[in-house]
């Protein structure tokens, strides 16, 4: 049950989060929930492969480079979901940045 709610916070957070950022296109809520499930495999998936295999760089600037990672997975999900657009690097990088916040507020809703 809690999973299931965690994905609708997402999506919501997903919807918040394009409506913000000028250069990203959430079409709908179907978009959104595809979205929310994508980003989760490839944050399972992918991401763990990224970090190691970028760990030198990683650690050299103190974990910022995540940041990066974070963005590259967001514009992979772009190319993957239909209804979801990125207009470039920046505007993922902002997307994602600003989604880790209300997903944090979410959570720290979810959790009261």
């Amino acid at each position: 049950m809690i999973l299931l709610f965690k994905w609708l916070a997402s999506a919501v957070a997903i919807l918040i989060t394009g409506y913000f950022i000028p250069g990203v296109m959430v079409a709908s809520l179907w978009s959104a929930l595809i979205l929310a499930a994508v980003l989760g495999l490839l944050n399972i998936s992918i991401k763990p492969l990224l970090v190691i295999l970028t760990l030198p760089i990683n650690i050299l600037t103190l974990g910022l480079f995540t940041l990066v990672i974070n963005a590259i997975i967001i514009m992979l999900a772009s190319s993957i979901v239909k209804g979801f657009a990125v207009g470039g690097f920046i505007n993922a990088l902002l997307f994602s940045l600003v989604l880790a916040i209300i997903q944090a507020l979410f959570e720290a809703l979810i959790k009261k």
